[in-house]
């Protein structure tokens, strides 16, 4: 029987551990809330997440102890919002991930390092590239809860591993296809949610759908020429972790990027925005670390640029979208 954790205890942790039940016979699942831990515990439901999503209880491991979590298992799906991820790893042992398999399915990049999640894993905790694989695409958590058709991409350099995690997530609402782009993919997630935060502030600001078309189409340049640039191998940026993840959470009801951004638009502060959606928008996060990493490269990313001096440089929304219009194509 083969053993998997989910560490993290979001929506999107809590779709992908009833994506995993399809699969296995039991779920280990490392929560941080005593209260989440409380309600799976005693009533099958995430009480913050998600709770319309009921689950077995007695094909759940629940605990607060990560070491013990990840001490049983042979594989772990890391869903920690990134810019906790740094400080929930930190409790671990140098030999807590030996002869582990790990996937990230976080999309965002570590605030501490600048490094997407697999780069940050190599490098502080030593796993090996053949051990760790990438799982995204298009998959807002409340559609896989729902149990809507979802097409996910599992990214290793070694096929095995992305064929094990491929194995893991398939079922009869999601497929799973394959492919070595490990970093091409976890950098396409992060930025694509940059992205989304701009089509909301440009919806918040009152502008249409012609224009958000526009900045959208604008977007995946922006996203060619960076992954060009940190990742410079064969892509068909057409298919679903790429163009595919972007267009959903720019669009989608369900994205709280979009929401975000949209807050940000009709005026909100970054701290009020943040406090009233009591959820994580790894766009906020993003835009920074994406903007730092882009500085070493002789490439102009506008869109990238108006978000960023938005959200960190006070600017008003208005006018940084007006001195954005004439750059667009």
């Amino acid at each position: 029987m083969r053993k998997v954790a989910v560490i993290g205890s979001g929506s999107w942790a809590t779709a992908i551990v009833k994506i995993l039940l399809n699969n296995l016979e039991e779920v280990h699942w490392w929560v941080r809330e005593p209260e989440i831990k409380r309600s799976l515990e005693t009533n099958g439901v995430n009480a913050l997440y998600l709770s319309g999503l009921e689950f077995p209880k007695e094909r759940l491991r629940v605990s607060h102890d990560l070491a013990a979590v990840v001490e049983a298992v042979e594989a772990v799906v890391l869903v920690v919002p990134s810019a906790f991820v740094e400080d929930t790893l930190q409790v671990l042992p140098d030999t807590a991930w030996a002869g582990k398999k790990v996937c990230s399915a976080t999309k965002g990049i570590i605030p501490q390092t600048n490094q997407v999640v697999g780069e940050y894993l190599r490098d502080r905790w030593h796993i090996a590239e053949g051990d760790m694989a990438v799982i995204s695409g298009p998959s807002h958590a409340e559609e896989v809860a729902l149990g809507r058709l979802t097409y996910l991409t599992a990214a290793s350099v070694n096929e095995d591993t992305a064929k094990y995690f491929a194995d893991l997530f398939a079922c009869r609402y999601v497929h799973v296809r394959l492919s070595d782009d490990v970093y091409g993919i976890e950098y396409a997630a992060v930025i694509k949610n940059v992205y989304a935060l701009a089509v909301g502030i440009a919806k918040g600001l009152g502008y249409g759908d012609n224009f958000v078309a526009v900045l959208v189409a604008n977007a995946v340049e922006e996203m060619n020429i960076f992954l060009k640039e940190v990742h410079h191998i064969h892509r068909n940026l057409a298919s679903a972790p790429y163009i595919g993840d972007l267009l959903v959470t720019s669009y989608s009801q369900f994205s709280r990027n979009r929401t975000f951004g949209n807050m940000i638009g009709q005026g909100y502060s970054v701290r009020s925005a943040i406090l009233e959606m009591k959820m994580v928008a790894e766009g906020y996060y993003a835009s920074r670390c994406v903007h730092d990493i882009k500085r070493a490269m002789p490439i102009a990313m506008p869109i990238l640029e108006a978000v960023h001096d938005i959200l960190y440089e006070n600017k008003k929304a208005a006018t940084v979208f007006a001195a954005l219009e004439p750059k667009l194509k």
